[in-house]
C-alpha cells in the first residue's frame, strides 16, 4: 500500500523529467523526506536489437585517481543491485581513512567531455592497441553500469545528464549481469556475463578513456559456450580472491575463474553423478580455466552474494532454496526453502548475521546465520520481490539514551513497481518457541532472536518451507510506487537510494539531510549537510548498527 502522506508531483520538483500520473517525487520516513533528484536511462531514440528478453541490472563503480598517467589501474569498489550489499559496501568511496563522502558537484571531471562518437560503441571483438584515447578523461569518478537489450551503458552518477556517456553493443548476445572489483590490481575490474554464457573482463577506466567503437582490451572466457552453454545468471568477484571470480549459470552450475589465466584454457570436469546433490569438482590441470565447478542445484541459480568478509557465499535458485556455503571449505552450511516458488534475489547484512531473500512468494525473508533459519517474513509487496539490500549507511536512532538496540534498515523492490523500506528490530520480533502438537497452541517469546521453536539445525541441513504460523511477520516502514515498470534492483549509497526498473530507467532518491543548492555555474548539485559524518566500517559491532 502506498503511503498516503507522500506529496504529489510539483512543477518545482528537482527532477526535470516528466513523471507519469500518480507517481510522487518524494516519500517520507521518520528521519525525513527522500526526494527524487534525477534519472538515468538509455539514450532516447536509440534502437536496440534484443537477442531475447533481458532484465536491466545496475552496478555502481567508483574510480579513484589514477596511480600513474599511463597506468589504467585503480583501487576501486562497487555494488551490484542483483546481489545485494557486498564487501565494498562501506568502502566504495573510501581511501585509507574510510571517511570520504560523495559530493554531487557536477560531472566526474572530464567524463562529461567525452565526444559524441563515444556514446555509441560496438563489440566486434577487442581492440587492444589501435584505439584513440580520450585525453579529456581524468580517470576518476562514480559511474553507473547497466544493461539494456544488446548493450552495456555507462553513466556519470554525479552528472545531471540523463543519457549515458558510453555504450557498448554486443553483436551476438545480450549482456545480463556484471560486477565491478574494488581491489583490482592489473586494470581488469569489470566483469560482463552474457545470455550466451560468454564472459568478458575489461578495465572500466580503459573503456572510458577510449573513444573507439569496440570493447578495448577484453579477456574472453567460456567463448562460444566451450565450458557451459547455458546463460549467465549472476557474476561476482571473490573478496580477497586476487582476481578470482565466480559465474553462475542457468543450469545450476557455478564456475570459478582466475582472470590472470588464459581465458581460453582447456578445462574438463568429471561427470556430475547426482544432479540432486551439491558437489565440487576441480580442474585436472594447473593451467585450466575455470579452475573449479560447483554443482549447486537443478534449475537456474538466480543470484549469488558473498558475505562482507568473503567467508560465506549465498545462492538462491529456481528451486526456491537459499543455500549458504563456507566458501574456503567448499561446504554447504545451511539453507531453506521459500514459502512458495522461486527465490530471485539475496543480500547480506554488513555484520554477516542476516541474509535477505525475495522471490515469487511476494515475501522478504530474513535468515539468521546464528540460528540457520528464517526469523522474520516481510509482508507488503503485491507481486514478486526482485531486489533486496541492507542500508549500511543508515544509523539506528536511540531516542531515550538508555541503551542501544540491534536494528537494521533494509529495502526491497518488486514487480509491483514499489520500493519498500523496512526496520528490523530483533528484540521486538515475536518468535514462536516450538512447533506445537496437533490441537495444541504454540508458545511465544518476545525476547532475544536466539529463542526459537526448534534447536539450531544441524550443519549442512536445508530446511523445508516453514509453516505460516511459525514465522514472525513484519510490515514495511514505507511503501512507495517509484516507477511505472516492474523493478529489478536497488542500491543504497551514503547520500541516496537508487532504484532501477526492468526497462533500464534508474532513479536517484536523495536522503534526508542532503541539501540542494544552486551554484554559480547554474548546475544543480547535491552537497551533504553533515560532511564530517564518517561512513560505516565494513564490520559493525554486534550491539549497534552505528
Amino acid at each position: 500500500m502506498i503511503n498516503t502522506a507522500n506529496g504529489m508531483i510539483s512543477a518545482s520538483s528537482s527532477s526535470a523529467n516528466a513523471q507519469s500520473p500518480g507517481l510522487k517525487t518524494y516519500f517520507k520516513t521518520p528521519e525525513g523526506r527522500y526526494k527524487l533528484q534525477y534519472e538515468k536511462t538509455q539514450p532516447s531514440g536509440l534502437l536496440h536489437y534484443s537477442h531475447g528478453k533481458t532484465v536491466t541490472q545496475v552496478t555502481l563503480a567508483h574510480l579513484k585517481d589514477k596511480l600513474a598517467p599511463s597506468t589504467p589501474t585503480a583501487s576501486s569498489s562497487s555494488f551490484t543491485s542483483s546481489s545485494g550489499v557486498r564487501s565494498a559496501a562501506a568502502r566504495w568511496l573510501g581511501g585509507g581513512n574510510g571517511s570520504r563522502a560523495l559530493g554531487f558537484v557536477g560531472g566526474n571531471g572530464g567524463g562529461k567531455s567525452v565526444s559524441s562518437t563515444n556514446r555509441i560503441g560496438s563489440l566486434g571483438g577487442s581492440s587492444p592497441s589501435n584505439s584513440m584515447a580520450n585525453t579529456n578523461f581524468d580517470g576518476k569518478g562514480t559511474y553507473l553500469i547497466f544493461n539494456v537489450g544488446d548493450a552495456i551503458f555507462i553513466s556519470d552518477l554525479n552528472s545531471q545528464d540523463k543519457d549515458p556517456i558510453k555504450s557498448i553493443h554486443f553483436s551476438n548476445s545480450n549482456p545480463v549481469c556484471h560486477a565491478f572489483d574494488q581491489d583490482a590490481k592489473n586494470g581488469h575490474d569489470l566483469l560482463i556475463g552474457l545470455n550466451s554464457g560468454d564472459v568478458y573482463s575489461v578495465s572500466l577506466r580503459q573503456q572510458l578513456q577510449d573513444v573507439g567503437k569496440k570493447l578495448v582490451g577484453a579477456q574472453h572466457y567460456n567463448k562460444d559456450g566451450s565450458v557451459n552453454s547455458s546463460r549467465c545468471t549472476s557474476i561476482a568477484w571473490i573478496p580477497g580472491g586476487d582476481g578470482a571470480f565466480l559465474v553462475a549459470h542457468a543450469d545450476g552450475n557455478m564456475y570459478i575463474y582466475e582472470k590472470n589465466k588464459d581465458g581460453a584454457g582447456d578445462s574438463s570436469f568429471s561427470v556430475i553423478k547426482d544432479q540432486t546433490q551439491f558437489s565440487v569438482a576441480h580442474a585436472r590441470h594447473s593451467k585450466s580455466n575455470p579452475i573449479a565447478r560447483w554443482h549447486v542445484c537443478q534449475g537456474s541459480i538466480n543470484s549469488v552474494a558473498f558475505s562482507s568478509d568473503g567467508a560465506y557465499l549465498a545462492t538462491v535458485g529456481r528451486d526456491g532454496y537459499l543455500r549458504v556455503f563456507d566458501y574456503s571449505k567448499e561446504q554447504l552450511v545451511c539453507g531453506g526453502k521459500s514459502y512458495y516458488g522461486a527465490l530471485l534475489c539475496c543480500a547480506w547484512s554488513m555484520d554477516g548475521n542476516y541474509i535477505l531473500t525475495g522471490g515469487e512468494d511476494d515475501l522478504v525473508q530474513v535468515w539468521s546465520m546464528e540460528d540457520r533459519k528464517v526469523v522474520a517474513w516481510g509482508e507488503g509487496h503485491n507481486s514478486w520481490v526482485s531486489g533486496v539490500a541492507f542500508d549500511s549507511y543508515w544509523s539506528s536512532p536511540n531516542p531515550d539514551g538508555t541503551g542501544e538496540t540491534v536494528r537494521y534498515r533494509f529495502g526491497s523492490v518488486g514487480q509491483d513497481t514499489q520500493l519498500l523500506l523496512w526496520d528490523l528490530e530483533m528484540d521486538e520480533i515475536v518468535v514462536p518457541l516450538r512447533r506445537c502438537p496437533p490441537g495444541g497452541s504454540p508458545t511465544y517469546s518476545t525476547g532475544n532472536q536466539s529463542s526459537h521453536w526448534d534447536n539450531v539445525s544441524p550443519l549442512g541441513t536445508l530446511q523445508p518451507a516453514p509453516s505460516i504460523q511459525d514465522v514472525p511477520k513484519i510490515s514495511p516502514l514505507v511503501a512507495h510506487r517509484v516507477h511505472t515498470e516492474p523493478l529489478s534492483g536497488l542500491i543504497f549509497t551514503p547520500e541516496s537510494v537508487l532504484t532501477v526498473c526492468r526497462e533500464g530507467h534508474i532513479k536517484v532518491w536523495t536522503r534526508p539531510g542532503v541539501a540542494e543548492s544552486q551554484p554559480s555555474n547554474g548546475e544543480t548539485v547535491l552537497r551533504s549537510v553533515s560532511k564530517d559524518k564518517p561512513l560505516l566500517s565494513s564490520k559493525i559491532n554486534s550491539s549497534s548498527y552505528k
